[in-house]
């Protein structure tokens, strides 16, 4: 078998699950899903929807490249932190092609969180039980930053994500130790949550107000059943950098119609455009109407596809 980029494994989010002794849990951690493919010389970096993202992260490209086997495929999740807590917004500094070249004298570190081995020097490890995949991982690799070795622990799932919350990470992944890896949403993988967040697609944006640049808020929405259903106005979170990149990026996907399906979006000052463009919301509940209640602006997801973007739900 060659070594070759696949459609990552997925964790469903649940609420109060009871789990035994067959999970083990590990820090849900709040950056950018890659999967790193080496088949000889060069290595890649691919997103969860098939970007290649290796020049944004050269720092991760020669750490792999240096390591002792030239034939592997693995999962992790590279991450930006802002104290000790990962900061999705300050890796967008760092997410995007068009930045790559500047890149390292930004001044954000970043580290790769590797978590899975999917592929080791011809061998097609993914029909192994995770507990296998994963001591082959901790063995085929040097641990050293920007490299570092997603840790797990047991014990019960409750307790360990109060301790989690407490200490304000983004929740746990819940992995079934016996389980393969499986392409696609599984239920061998699990959501257990601290925060809330959301991806929606952009369908418009609002004009600003008084010294406002760029715009004044995006409206955004989700696809339920094939139909893009419009899920409220995001309003903060920005700052004039990113309204400025934004208003950019939508101004050549305007169109004269709304493109919500369902939902009743403001008409008065709306720009509407093609719902091509993916960003990711903190919000602090959903309203009886579906609609996002005090949604905050976290960052633009080029990494995900605007078709797949569903209202999450606990399960």
């Amino acid at each position: 078998m060659e070594p070759s980029f696949r459609e990552p494994m997925l964790a469903t989010l649940v609420d109060d699950p009871q789990l035994g002794d067959a999970w083990w849990f590990e820090r849900k951690l709040d950056g950018i899903r890659l999967i790193a493919v080496r088949d000889g010389d060069p290595v890649r970096l691919w997103s969860r929807n098939g970007l290649d993202r290796s020049a944004s992260y050269p720092e991760l490209v020669e750490a792999l490249a240096a390591q002792r086997y030239d034939r592997f495929v693995i999962d992790g999740e590279v991450v930006a932190f802002d104290g000790t807590q990962t900061s999705f917004s300050l890796l967008q500094q760092r997410s995007g092609v068009r930045e790559a070249t500047h890149a390292r004298g930004r001044g954000v570190d970043v580290f790769y969180y590797v978590f899975d081995l999917l592929h080791l020097d011809g061998v097609d490890l993914e029909p192994f039980a995770l507990s296998r995949r994963k001591a082959l991982l901790d063995d085929a690799f040097t641990w050293a930053d920007p490299l570092r070795l997603s840790a797990h622990t047991h014990g019960d799932a409750a307790t360990l994500q109060h301790e989690a919350c407490a200490e304000g990470w983004e929740g746990l992944i819940a992995k079934r130790d016996d389980s393969p890896y499986t392409s696609g949403r599984s239920r061998a993988w699990l959501k257990l949550k601290c925060v809330k967040e959301q991806e929606v697609v952009i369908g418009g944006w609002t004009d600003p107000k008084g010294s406002r640049l760029g715009l004044g808020s995006l409206l955004v929405g989700y696809h339920d059943a094939g139909e893009l259903t419009f899920a409220g106005k995001v309003g903060t979170g920005f700052d004039d950098t990113a309204l400025r990149s934004l208003l950019a990026e939508l101004r050549p996907l305007e169109r004269p119609t709304s493109p919500f399906d369902r939902g009743d979006p403001p008409a008065a000052g709306a720009h509407w455009v093609e719902p091509r463009l993916v960003c990711q919301v903190g919000f602090s509940e959903w309203t009886t109407a579906g609609r996002l209640r005090h949604p905050r602006y976290l960052g633009r997801r080029d990494d995900k596809d605007p078709a797949e973007v569903v209202r999450e739900v606990p399960s």
